[in-house]
């Protein structure tokens, strides 16, 4: 196993005022996937468009120091309408399969802690196209026996579409358009769901008898190809008539089978049929058979409607419903009315009485009552009268009046209902009538108006009903902010008065109300009292966990808060290091409020009072702790990610330099960093490089770097660096690095990197390398190897040979960038050698709304048989290409090539040469070195203001 070996090149940390490079999150959204674009304009950043189905990818591309986190949010079109609930914590968002409710505009959340939050949204616009529906339909007016024997017909297609689709009517195979046949009329409605057209047949002639065919088409976005609907109309096309085999009400008794048919009597084409109930779906065991549906030994919770559809796309469905009652009685209660007039709450001799008596029937008005008085039926008289349907009581409700109530009424009533000649049990309510019938009263029991109990017990309120008879207890909560018990209910009747509660929890504590009912009891005013329930719960701390760091010898105060509890208090606080009891701290006050946090303060940070605190505190019902991490340690490196192009390599070479830099955090916190440790492991490997790295004083914000070479290409590596005090080893960080090559293009693929020739230029670049050069080639012009100067190295070139003829232009144009930076270098290396060299252009087209070149860079003439490099600044405002230009000159010695095309993030090198004018340019400008033809595969020195070579090692003073 090879061990990687690591040379220091450089360390530098460098010197900033106030937060140094610290930086406010910044963010850019860049689509990738399977997306589709209607428009130009909508390969912006605003908008992208995907089919139905296809697999969404938006990419938060972030800066910012320290490295952002990234949330993704949506709202489901407008920014007016609620986020989603959830969220994705990650800079990439995937959707597999997406459908066309995730459309809507995405956001980006980009936060590091440092300035304001950077958000950017995008619109994510699904295309799709659903199957056409066509449908038949005629005038009202025009309805007279045959359906298709009149005037006029419709025939309505409609679809759902994104984006709106167009509408192709046909007859056949023909086409219609009303400029062309008068007897149709084609137009969009009004009001309608969907996109629709009419096509009108005005006046029916006999050739409309036809085939007419619906194509619908989006025209090819996205690929949706287009679709369509065929009808054939005829004279006998008609909608369909429906009719029941049985009546629309059905009263069954439970357990009979049932068997309903629905019946076709009409429709061409032929109808089809289908059964629905409502409300929820069909019984288990129901068989719906075409028009027949059964429903073997039926029971009351089958009760409902049932519907018949018949559809044909002609006029509209037909629709039969019946109406299933199945017999059943539940709930028989009872209620006593002292007399109303006289507004009397007590049974009194001489005034009105009424009693009354209700059962849950269906169907309720078949239900009979019948009265018994002391076992024997109740006979009809003056003061004894038998009402049904009283308009104070419910439905259907059977109530027995007493008038003038005397001595002689008192006794045992009994009502008893029932459905005369069905199979269905009767049910029947007791009602006493004497003296001792008195209306009800409500109390909380002695020592039980406050009930208290700790969270997860179970729970009894409690109210006593004194009277006879004694009614049912309604409880119900009085907090507004919980309307509902614990059962989800607003109201909940208990006979014996005590509500009860399982696994109590805090949200259950507040004021409950109990009541008596007006039923099975007196018809008076609810009698009412109430019960505090407090429910207990152990205490909940702050801080749950906190890690305190502070330099050797300062002093640390560690405070533990009670947040919330019940009882809200703290009763004791235990304070522990390392598990062992520590003295109590001092008490409060006795003449202070009770204690809602307890202190421990450290005099000096050591070695040895470092460690693990814990401050355990209790209520009386529970307890919890808060944990201290006290260290002298420094805190962890923040690795900056913003460093421009920190990978470089050569094109064969088998290693690759990567610029690691990084910031460290609250710096000031503890005693002065005084070296790293850094080790670097290749992925997958076991042997680990170690490094010391010796630094001075070191500030918030300052950015330090560290050149770590000989890397093996493509390998990635896990590189760790730690601080170190004069306390010992701080916090770790880790993180991956990766060989990338920064949008080089070396053109050694036939791919070509993505780049396409143009195809509105004249002539085509080509690609070559030494072992496919035409050995006729012109002398005295073109390159002779690649810049590697070996002849497998390929590059691109133009021939200007025959049929080239003066001002011929050849266009090399780049796949297409999403602008992620302010700026961007363009490097590549050219060769102009020739007497009839013209000109190489570079030139950026934007892709903004429409696409636009514009000339970034120029150079014409014979600049000798060498390899030279150019960096070329540019800045665009959005989407992105470049373009390779290049112009024949005045004859055949004119071949031009490149190499070696890089894109990177950043300005370009500032002191450049310009093989124009012979002299060193200014920022921005270009930079062109003379390159020998033979440096080893690809082994190209750097311009000025690259890194420093192997073997130099550079330090930097912060002061």
């Amino acid at each position: 196993m090879e061990v990687t070996c690591l040379l220091l090149l450089a360390l530098i940390p460098f010197h900033c005022r106030g937060q140094g490079v610290y930086a406010p999150a910044q963010a850019q959204i860049v689509h990738a996937g399977q997306a589709c674009v209607v428009k130009e304009d909508n390969i912006s950043e605003r908008v992208y468009t995907i089919r139905e189905g296809d697999t969404l990818v938006l990419q938060c591309l972030v800066t910012g120091h320290p490295r952002p986190q990234v949330r993704w949010t949506k709202t489901a079109g407008s920014a007016s309408d609620k986020f989603q609930e959830t969220s994705v914590f990650n800079e990439t968002l995937r959707i597999e399969r997406i459908a066309r409710t995730q459309g809507g505009r995405y956001y980006c959340k980009a936060e590091n802690g440092v300035g304001v939050p950077a958000i950017k949204s995008i619109r994510v616009d699904v295309q799709y196209l659903d199957e056409p529906v066509l449908t038949v339909h005629q005038t009202v007016s025009d309805v007279r026996g045959n359906f298709y024997q009149e005037k006029t017909v419709f025939l309505r297609c409609t679809v759902n579409s994104n984006p709106p689709a167009r509408f192709i009517w046909k007859r056949g195979s023909d086409t219609l358009s009303h400029s062309q046949d008068n007897g149709v009329d084609i137009y969009e409605p009004l009001y309608t769901q969907g996109e629709t057209k009419v096509l009108k047949l005005k006046n029916l002639r006999p050739q409309d008898y036809a085939s007419y065919t619906c194509q619908v088409s989006v025209r090819n976005v996205c690929g949706i190809p287009d679709k369509a609907i065929t009808f054939r109309l005829t004279n006998t096309t008609a909608p369909p008539a429906l009719k029941l085999s049985v009546n629309e009400t059905l009263v069954v008794n439970p357990g009979e089978n049932v068997t309903v048919q629905c019946l076709l009597t009409g429709g061409d084409p032929l109808p089809q049929l289908q059964w629905s109930h409502g409300p929820g779906p069909l019984p288990l065991g129901a068989l719906a058979q075409g028009g027949t549906l059964s429903i073997p030994s039926v029971q009351a919770r089958d009760s409902g409607y049932y519907n018949c559809t018949a559809t044909n796309n002609v006029g509209n469905p037909a629709k039969k419903t019946v109406n299933l009652l199945v017999r059943s009685m539940k709930n028989a209660t009872f209620q006593i009315t002292p007399d109303v007039i006289k507004e009397s709450e007590n049974i009194q001799l001489g005034q009105d009485l009424k009693l009354s008596c209700h059962v849950d029937a269906v169907p309720q008005e078949k239900v009979t009552y019948q009265w018994f008085k002391n076992g024997k039926p109740a006979r009809m008289s003056k003061r004894l009268l038998v009402t049904r349907n009283d308009p104070e009581l419910p439905a259907v409700t059977s109530s027995l009046e007493l008038i003038d109530l005397h001595f002689s009424d008192y006794g045992t009533y009994l009502c008893v209902a029932s459905f005369p000649g069905a199979p269905v049990p009767d049910l029947s309510v007791e009602v006493n009538i004497s003296s001792e019938t008195v209306p009800p009263t409500i109390s909380v029991p002695k020592g039980r108006a406050v009930v208290t109990v700790r969270e997860g017990s179970p729970a009894e309120l409690q109210c006593e009903v004194r009277g006879k008879p004694r009614p049912p207890v309604l409880w119900s909560r009085v907090d507004k902010e919980a309307a509902l018990l614990p059962s989800g209910l607003p109201l909940e009747e208990t006979p014996d008065g005590k509500l009860r509660l399982e696994r109590v929890s805090r949200d259950m504590s507040g004021t409950y109300r109990c009541q008596t009912a007006r039923y099975n009891g007196f018809n008076v005013r609810p009698r009412e009292a109430q019960v505090q329930l407090n429910v207990q719960f152990p205490p909940e701390v702050e801080p749950s966990s906190q890690d305190v760091r502070q330099a050797l010898g300062r002093p640390v105060l560690l405070r533990c808060s009670l947040l919330r509890g019940s009882p809200q208090r703290i009763a004791s606080a235990l304070w522990r290091f390392k598990g062992q009891l520590l003295p109590p701290p001092p008490a409060v006050p006795v003449a202070a409020e009770a204690p809602d946090h307890s202190e421990l303060r450290l005099d000096a940070v050591t070695r040895d009072s470092s460690g693990s605190y814990e401050c355990s505190v209790s209520n009386d019902v529970g307890s919890a702790a808060c944990l201290f991490q006290v260290s002298a340690k420094a805190y962890s490196p923040e690795f900056y990610f913003d460093t421009p192009n920190p990978t470089r390599s050569h094109k064969l070479s088998k290693n690759y330099s990567y610029v690691l830099q990084w910031t460290q955090r609250e710096p000031d916190a503890v005693d002065p960093v005084l070296n790293y440790r850094l080790s670097v492991r290749q992925l997958n490997q076991h042997n680990t490089m170690v490094k010391a790295i010796p630094v001075r004083r070191v500030e918030k914000g300052q950015l330090l770097e560290y050149i770590l070479t000989d890397l093996r290409v493509p390998h990635s590596y896990e590189v760790r660096l730690t601080p170190y005090t004069t306390f010992g080893a701080g916090d770790m960080a880790s993180r991956i690095i990766h060989y990338t090559e920064h949008n080089t293009c070396h053109f050694e693929d036939e791919k070509i990197c993505g780049y396409t020739q143009d195809l509105t230029d004249n002539f085509d670049w080509t690609r070559q390398n030494a072992l496919t050069q035409n050995p006729k080639r012109s002398p005295n012009t073109g390159p002779p190897t690649d810049i590697s100067g070996t002849p497998e190295g390929y590059y691109m070139f133009i021939e200007t040979s025959r049929p080239r003829e003066l001002g011929d232009r050849a266009r090399l144009v780049s796949p297409l960038y999403n602008a992620s930076a302010k700026f961007y270098c363009v490097s590549f290396f050219y060769h102009m050698y020739g007497k009839h060299i013209g000109s190489l252009n570079l030139l950026v087209r934007s892709r903004n709304k429409e696409a636009l070149d514009t000339h970034a860079w120029s150079l014409s003439g014979n600049k000798g048989n060498v390899w030279q490099q150019a960096h070329v600044p540019i800045n665009p405002s959005g989407p992105f290409q470049i373009i390779f230009e290049g112009v024949r000159g005045s004859g055949y010695l004119g071949d031009i090539a490149i190499d070696d095309v890089t894109l990177k993030k950043g300005e370009c090198p500032r002191k450049q040469m310009d093989p124009n004018k012979g002299e060193e340019a200014g920022e921005g400008g270009d930079c062109s070195s003379p390159r020998p033809q033979r440096l080893g595969r690809k082994a190209k020195p750097p311009c000025p203001g690259s890194p420093p070579q192997q073997g130099k090692s550079t330090t930097g003073d912060p002061h």
